[in-house]
């Protein structure tokens, strides 16, 4: 049969043992009492010895008497009972009086448990808002309410910062989703349309598969990097440059790819992470660079950290939005110059290659000026570093 839940409850558990531990003090405090007076009185209950009594030479009756000692053994042997007797009377009071003031005890010393459990039952999954705040000693009960506020506070961070992911990826795959409704509805699947109109409407739709095939790519890669950890190997910088040139810089507009490599540059890392990183920085720099341009990929070390970077010829960045550019679906402003038709679009690309870098307990930054191209660097520790050196905040290149 399944027990009352009073009966499973940790106060309850806690009365109990509060209870039964002042009991069993108090009791042997009786009891030690009670065997020391016995001990030193020697109790004995009054024999009684019956005396004739005569009155004018005649018999009346008879009385009980005692010895002095046996009256004083009778007084000690009735306190000894009357002791007893009280002592089983108090034992009986002690018990109820100890069950309630362990109730009322264990309740103040589990009242900061019954605001964690109903500040939990509160927390909801969408709103993780409420936080527990618990006031008093700086006790284990305050440090557990400390970490699980701790813990709410990171989990509001991850669920905010995964909304946040979604309604960025809604937002744009909805505008390549349009585009190709729109031209299967008007060009596509029209019987006037001409042969011209349709060849646009394909290479149009092309394209937008084609950015909707990356931004799942991406988001793909988020969720690798989030739920699983890096294969560390040792890593050759170079190796990593010139794998990620010959993977990722592909292009049609004329573009030159240049290294400027330094070998031997070891590291401790994921190598298919950080060709990921060079990559995408590839990937950008080839998106945004004017035709006939360089794009190059530089290698190096300053210090006890390795570097790589990728620099183009495109239009710049304002020094107002390079804080900026590492943040996911990002937006920039028109660029100035030639270039000003082309809107800078960050997608998942950068937030992917500071995520991988930072991994690595590494650091990203970018070097910009309208109309002068930009610099990105990945700052990495190198293998066997001892030091704890921040990383520079200047460009290592050129």
């Amino acid at each position: 049969m399944k027990r009352p839940e009073l009966f499973r409850s940790i106060r309850f558990r806690l009365t109990v043992i509060y209870s039964s531990l002042l009991f069993a003090l108090a009791g042997a405090a009786l009891a030690i009492t009670y065997f020391a007076v016995a001990a030193t009185t020697d109790p004995q209950p009054v024999t009684e010895l019956m005396v004739k009594v005569k009155q004018d030479g005649r018999y009346v009756g008879s009385i009980p008497v005692a010895e002095i000692s046996e009256i004083e053994a009778a007084v000690n042997f009735n306190t000894l009972e009357t002791l007893r007797n009280w002592s089983l009377i108090a034992l009986g009071g002690l018990l109820i009086a100890s069950l309630a003031i362990g109730w009322v005890l264990s309740g103040q010393v589990l009242r900061p448990v019954g605001a964690i459990t109903r500040t939990a039952r509160e927390i909801q999954a969408t709103d993780l808002s409420r936080r527990i705040h618990l006031d008093g000693p700086r006790d284990e009960l305050r440090d557990l309410a400390e970490t699980i506020d701790s813990m709410l506070d990171r989990l509001d961070q991850a669920f905010q910062a995964q909304r946040q992911l979604i309604d960025d990826a809604s937002h744009e795959l909805r505008s390549p989703l349009a585009i190709i409704r729109t031209n299967l509805d008007a060009s596509l699947t029209a019987p006037e349309a001409s042969p011209e109109e349709r060849e646009r409407a394909v290479a149009v739709v092309d394209r937008a598969t084609n950015r909707m095939s990356r931004l799942v790519e991406d988001l793909l890669a988020t969720a690798r990097r989030d739920a699983h950890g890096l294969s560390d190997a040792d890593v050759e910088l170079a190796s990593i440059a010139r794998e990620a040139g010959e993977e990722w810089f592909i292009t049609d507009r004329n573009l030159r790819l240049r290294y400027e490599l330094t070998e031997d540059l070891h590291l401790i890392g994921d190598a298919d992470g950080l060709r990921r990183a060079v990559g995408n920085l590839l990937s950008n720099a080839v998106r945004l660079a004017p035709g006939s341009s360089t794009v190059t990929v530089a290698t190096g070390r300053t210090g006890s950290w390795l570097w790589i970077a990728v620099a183009d010829q495109g239009p710049g960045i304002s020094a107002a939005d390079l804080p900026r550019v590492f943040d996911r679906f990002w937006r920039g402003a028109a660029s100035a110059g030639p270039e000003r038709s082309r809107e800078r679009r960050t997608g998942l690309g950068l937030a992917i290659v500071r995520q991988i870098v930072e991994s690595h307990d590494g650091h990203v930054t970018a070097f910009s000026e309208l109309g002068k191209g930009s610099t990105f660097v990945l700052w990495l520790p190198a293998a066997g570093r001892a030091d704890a050196e921040p990383p520079p905040t200047v460009s290592p290149w050129p």
